[in-house]
């Protein structure tokens, strides 16, 4: 597929992707839903790609629904599981999750509405100084628990910033979402991709296998009902990352005081 909407660039097992809407500030239209759709979707057979880092192009990260796309859409909207639109979006965020890749958000400028559910939905978030945040739904006569908000929020910042946030629609900004927790680290603007090209070794240092299943099973013990059920999620992710090569490789070269050299598992 041919994207217009976005931008894919491969730095070995890491793909950069940008929102490449820069004049309408990465606003969310029907095209581009198309695109993040496909791209998600083939992440989980795509054996190649270890790692995601997503960014928007020119002044902000995404101001959310591009309202004059929608206003102006005169095709049948999407199935979307029989949602139409809005089931064909929700179903990106999904993808997102459900992809085995780390998804590495970098924040600058208004990350609001759907754009605002992008970054939740993003394992680690790092913001620019200029990032600002908002649940803009609200804002618009709708309800904020809106493209999975609801969800992941409350468990980032805690329900009672989650619910500030969301019932008034205030913005939050890069100062305060790193003293909440919701960002792990604040940076300059100008300095985002060489941070972000710090985790992205990181995580590209750990086994394929390992680095896949630790996204997994976090995502899983985050709404474990119990202890037990947690660590039955752990030992399974274990004994199944102890029989792969890469686990030798890695005890040896622990041992050895080097990198290791992991296989594609």
């Amino acid at each position: 597929m041919t994207y217009r909407t976005i931008t894919v660039e491969k730095r070995g097992a890491a793909d950069w992707l940008t929102l490449n809407r820069p004049d309408q500030l990465n606003s969310i239209s029907l095209e581009m839903v198309d695109e993040l759709s496909h791209y998600f979707g083939a992440l989980f057979n795509d054996r190649e790609t270890r790692v995601v880092v997503m960014r928007g192009a020119g002044r902000a990260f995404c101001a959310g629904l591009d309202i004059k796309d929608r206003q102006a859409a005169n095709g049948p909207d999407p199935f979307g599981g029989g949602f139409g639109f809005q089931g064909h979006l929700a179903d990106v965020y999904v993808k997102m999750r459900r992809c085995p890749q780390p998804i590495l958000a970098l924040v600058h400028g208004a990350a609001c509405g759907g754009g605002f559910a992008f970054v939740l939905a993003a394992d680690i978030r790092i913001a620019g100084e200029s990032a600002r945040m908002n649940a803009a739904f609200i804002k618009l006569g709708l309800s904020s628990c809106d493209m999975g908000v609801s969800y992941f929020l409350p468990r980032l910042v805690g329900t009672s910033v989650a619910s500030e946030l969301m019932l008034t629609g205030r913005f939050i900004h890069a100062p305060r979402a790193l003293a909440t927790g919701l960002v792990s680290e604040v940076v300059p603007d100008d300095q985002l991709e060489t941070v972000a090209e710090g985790y992205v070794a990181d995580m590209l240092a750990a086994s394929p296998r390992g680095l896949r299943m630790t996204k997994e099973g976090l995502s899983l013990a985050v709404d474990a009902p119990s202890l037990e059920a947690a660590m039955a999620i752990e030992n399974r992710n274990q004994l199944m990352t102890a029989v792969s090569p890469n686990f030798a490789e890695g005890m040896r070269a622990f041992l050895e005081k080097r990198r290791p050299n992991y296989i594609p598992d």
